[in-house]
C-alpha cells in the first residue's frame, strides 16, 4: 500500500520507525523487536538505511518480513551520498523485487573528508529522479522544522524543500522536535511557500537522559524548559526517567492531534514496550 494513500486517509495516523542490525549477529534480536512493534499495527513502518548503504540488505529484508508478516506497510530509507549510480540501482531494485512501493529518499550525512567533486549524488532531488526512473514507487522525504544545519537560512531550507517536492516527493516526515510551536510556525511557513504535501511529525521519546547530548549533536533540535526540567530531576532515576520521557511524547503527540496534524512518526529506537506505552496512551484518539 502506499504511504500516500494512507496520509490522505482523512483520519489520525500513527506510524513506527526502527532500525536495521549494523552485523549479522544483531539480526534475530533486532528483528524480534522490529516484530514486536509491527504486532502493534502502526499505520505504516519506516526502517533506516546505514550510512554508506552498509544495512542496505538487512533494510530490505526487515521490511519485507513486517509487510508480509504483519500486514504493516513499510517504507524503506534509502540514502545516496556514499553510493554510486550503480549501487542505488541494485537496492532500488532490491526493493522492488521484495514488494517494497515506498521509497524515503534521503541525501545522508557527508562523510568527513570526502572529496564532493567525486560524488554521485549530492542532493535527495537527485535521488528522487532515480527512483522515479525505476517505477512507480512512493516518494517520501525529510525535512527540518529548525532549519538544515548546512542551510544559511530558513528561507533557503524551504526553497531547496520545494525544489524536493517539486521533483516529485510526496510527502515529508519531520527531523525530531521537542516544542510544537516550532512545528506550527514550520508548518505555515511551507504552506506559504506552496508546498502542499502532507508533513509527517516525527517525534523521538527520550528515555534516558544519556539520550540528550547525542540529540543535540545530531539534530540540533531546541530543547523546552519544561522538557529540561523533566531531564534534570528524573535523568538520574532510569525507571522514572523512562515513564517522564514517554509521558512527554505522548503529551507532544496529543497536541499536534488535537491542532490538526493527523500524521505522527514515532522514533522508536527499537523498543516494543516504548511503542506500546505510546498507542495505549493514544488509543481512543487515533481511532
Amino acid at each position: 500500500m502506499k504511504i500516500i494513500d494512507i496520509l490522505n486517509s482523512g483520519k489520525p495516523t500513527l506510524s513506527m520507525e526502527v532500525f536495521p542490525p549494523k552485523t549479522d549477529d544483531k539480526l534475530n534480536s533486532i528483528k524480534q523487536a522490529t516484530e514486536e512493534i509491527a504486532a502493534l499495527k502502526p499505520d505504516f513502518m519506516s526502517v533506516t538505511y546505514g550510512a554508506g548503504g552498509g544495512t542496505s540488505e538487512f533494510t530490505a529484508d526487515i521490511a519485507q518480513n513486517i509487510q508480509t508478516k504483519y500486514g504493516v506497510p513499510t517504507l524503506a530509507h534509502l540514502t545516496c551520498v556514499s553510493s554510486d549510480k550503480e549501487k542505488i540501482d541494485s537496492v532500488i531494485d532490491g526493493l522492488k523485487e521484495k514488494g517494497i512501493e515506498n521509497v524515503l529518499a534521503l541525501r545522508g550525512d557527508i562523510p568527513e573528508g570526502c572529496d564532493r567533486e567525486k560524488i554521485s549524488y549530492h542532493y535527495a532531488s537527485e535521488l528522487i529522479d532515480e527512483i522515479k526512473s525505476h517505477g512507480d514507487f512512493c516518494i517520501g522525504g525529510a525535512c527540518y522544522p529548525e532549519a538544515h544545519p548546512e542551510s544559511s537560512t530558513s528561507f533557503e531550507d524551504i526553497k531547496h524543500l520545494k525544489e524536493k517536492v517539486d521533483k516529485g516527493c510526496q510527502f515529508l516526515t519531520t527531523q525530531m522536535f521537542f516544542d510544537n510551536n516550532i512545528l506550527y510556525n514550520f508548518l505555515y511557513r511551507v504552506r506559504e511557500a506552496g508546498i502542499n504535501v502532507p508533513v509527517v511529525a516525527g517525534i523521538m521519546p527520550v528515555t534516558n537522559a544519556s539520550q540528550v547530548k547525542r540529540i543535540r549533536s545530531i539534530s540540533g533540535s531546541a530543547l523546552p524548559q519544561r522538557f529540561i526540567r523533566i531531564v534534570d530531576r528524573y535523568g538520574d532515576n532510569p525507571l522514572a526517567m523512562k515513564q517522564a520521557g514517554i509521558a512527554f511524547a505522548v503529551s507532544q503527540i496529543i497536541d499536534l492531534y488535537a491542532n490538526g496534524v493527523n500524521s505522527v512518526h514515532v522514533y522508536t529506537m527499537n523498543k516494543p514496550e516504548v511503542a506500546k506505552a505510546i498507542m495505549d496512551n493514544i488509543s481512543y484518539i487515533i481511532r
